[in-house]
C-alpha cells in the first residue's frame, strides 16, 4: 500500500511538472497544503543580501513587511529579526510556534547545506510527529523543485533581489557559482560577496570532483563594467582549464595569458588564490597570484599561509607561477578573502579576532557574520567589494555524509540566544 508520504511526494512532483516554471512552487505549496490540511502555505526564499526572507508564493496572499511588485508578481520582504524563521535557517531544524488561531510550522528548504529558504505552513492544530516528518521531507523535495525550475524563469532571481542590480553587478552575478554553500562528508564550504557601491570585480568559485575540490577567489582591478569584463576573462579561463584537468600552475598560466592579451592594453589584471584540495589526504595545493594571503584557523589561532609570491594574472604575459602544498588537519578552517576586507575603511577590523569569535558558526553563517563585521566598521557603503570563502575540513572522505533533509544538522550553527 502506498504510504501517506509517498502520496504527498507523488502529488508534489506531479504538481510541479504540470505547472509552468513560473507557477511550479505555488502549485506545489498548494498541493502540500491540501494534503496536510493546512489553512495557508508559503514559500519563503532567501534574499541575496543574506539578511531577509522573501515570500513568493502564499495561499492566501497576506503578510507583513515591505511588498515589491513586478507586473502581476508580488514579493514580501521579511527581514531577519532573530525569530523562528531565522532560527530555522540557522539551525536547519523545523520550528513550530503557537498562534492565536492555530500553529505555524517553518521547515528549511535546503540542498547540500545551501539554505534556499523555508516552507511555512499554517495548521489548525498542533502537528503530530509523523506530520512534521512529512513536512520536513516535503520541504527538502521543494528544494529540488526550486533548483529545477529556476533555470527556466527569472521569477526566483527577481524575488531575491531587494535592490536593483547595475549592469556590472549583473555580469558579476553570472560569474558566481549556482550554490554558495556545499556540504560533503569531508568538508563544508561557503562563499560570500558583499558588493561595493561600484562593483569591484570580485568573484569566488568552486567545483567538486570525485576525489578533489577545486576553489578560487579572484579580484579584478578597477570598478564597474570594465572590472566585471576583466573578471569574466579571468574566471572564464580558470573554468576552461580546470574542466580540461589542468593543474594550478597551468590554470594560472592560461589565465595570465588571456587577461594580458585581452585586457592588458588597458592595464587590467586579476589577483587570485587558486586551490585544489585532495579529499582522500587533506593535502591542499594553493597558488597566490598577487592576492591577500589565505588564513588558516587551527585550534583557535588564525595565521596567514605563507605561499610563493607570484604576479597578478595578466600583469606580465611572461610571468611564471609557483604553488605550495599544505596538509589540513580535521577541525581546520581555511579562509580566503579579497582586499575589500582589509581596505582602509576596514582598518579597524581585527580579522583574526573576528575569526576566533565565529569559530563555532557553520560556514554558511560565518561568511555573513564576517561580512557584517566589515560593514560595521567600514559601511554602510564599501569602497571595494568584500569577498570571502570559508572551507572547514573534517576528513573522512570515505564515509557517507550524515544529512537530514538537505543539511548535516550536527554541523549547523547553534540557535540564537537573547
Amino acid at each position: 500500500m502506498e504510504s501517506s508520504q509517498g502520496r504527498v511526494l507523488a502529488g508534489l512532483l506531479d504538481a510541479a511538472e504540470d505547472a509552468s516554471p513560473v507557477e511550479a512552487v505555488e502549485a506545489v505549496t498548494r498541493e502540500v497544503g491540501e494534503a496536510l490540511g493546512a489553512s495557508a502555505v508559503s514559500f519563503l526564499i532567501a534574499d541575496l543580501s543574506g539578511r531577509a526572507l522573501v515570500r513568493l508564493a502564499y495561499v492566501p496572499l497576506h503578510g507583513t513587511g515591505g511588498t515589491r511588485r513586478h507586473g502581476d508578481e508580488a514579493a514580501t520582504v521579511l527581514p531577519f529579526d532573530g525569530g523562528p524563521a531565522e532560527q530555522a535557517l540557522r539551525t536547519q531544524k523545523v520550528q513550530v510556534t503557537k498562534r492565536s488561531d492555530g500553529w505555524t510550522v517553518l521547515a528549511p528548504v535546503t540542498d547540500r547545506g545551501e539554505a534556499i529558504g523555508l516552507l511555512e505552513m499554517a495548521l489548525p492544530a498542533e502537528p503530530a510527529a509523523q506530520a512534521l516528518r512529512e513536512i520536513v521531507r516535503t520541504a527538502h523535495a521543494l528544494a529540488f523543485v526550486v533548483i529545477a525550475n529556476r533555470r527556466h524563469t527569472d521569477l526566483f532571481e527577481w524575488g531575491q533581489r531587494t535592490t536593483p542590480f547595475t549592469l556590472s553587478a549583473e555580469i558579476q552575478r553570472r560569474l558566481l557559482p549556482g550554490s554558495f554553500t556545499c556540504e560533503a562528508s569531508a568538508f563544508t564550504l561557503s562563499g560570500w560577496l558583499e558588493p561595493a557601491a561600484s562593483i569591484g570585480g570580485d568573484t569566488f568559485d568552486y567545483s567538486l570532483g570525485r576525489d578533489v575540490l577545486h576553489f578560487s577567489v579572484t579580484d579584478a582591478m578597477g570598478h564597474g563594467v570594465a572590472s566585471a569584463l576583466t573578471a569574466t576573462l579571468g574566471v572564464g579561463s580558470l573554468r576552461n582549464t580546470r574542466r580540461r584537468s589542468a593543474g594550478l600552475v597551468e590554470q594560472a598560466d592560461a589565465a595570465n595569458a588571456a587577461v594580458a592579451e585581452h585586457a592588458g592594453a588597458r592595464g587590467s589584471y586579476v589577483t587570485a588564490v587558486l586551490g585544489r584540495l585532495y579529499l582522500r589526504t587533506g593535502v591542499c595545493a594553493l597558488l597566490n597570484a598577487g592576492h591577500v594571503p589565505p588564513l588558516l584557523v587551527r585550534a583557535g589561532d588564525a595565521q596567514p599561509v605563507s605561499l610563493p609570491g607570484n604576479f597578478p594574472l595578466g600583469m606580465f604575459a611572461e610571468a611564471e607561477y609557483r604553488h605550495e602544498e599544505i596538509t589540513l588537519q580535521p577541525g581546520d578552517r581555511l579562509v580566503v578573502v579579497t582586499d575589500g576586507m582589509l581596505e582602509r575603511n576596514a582598518a579597524g577590523l581585527d580579522l583574526p579576532a573576528v575569526l576566533r569569535s565565529i569559530g563555532d558558526l557553520h560556514p554558511r553563517e560565518a561568511v555573513r557574520a564576517l561580512a557584517d563585521a566589515v560593514l560595521e566598521v567600514a559601511g554602510p557603503s564599501l569602497a571595494d567589494d568584500a569577498t570571502l570563502l570559508i572551507l572547514d575540513w573534517y576528513g573522512g572522505h570515505q564515509r557517507g555524509r550524515r544529512a537530514s533533509a538537505g543539511a548535516d544538522v550536527e554541523r549547523a550553527s547553534a540557535a540564537l540566544t537573547d
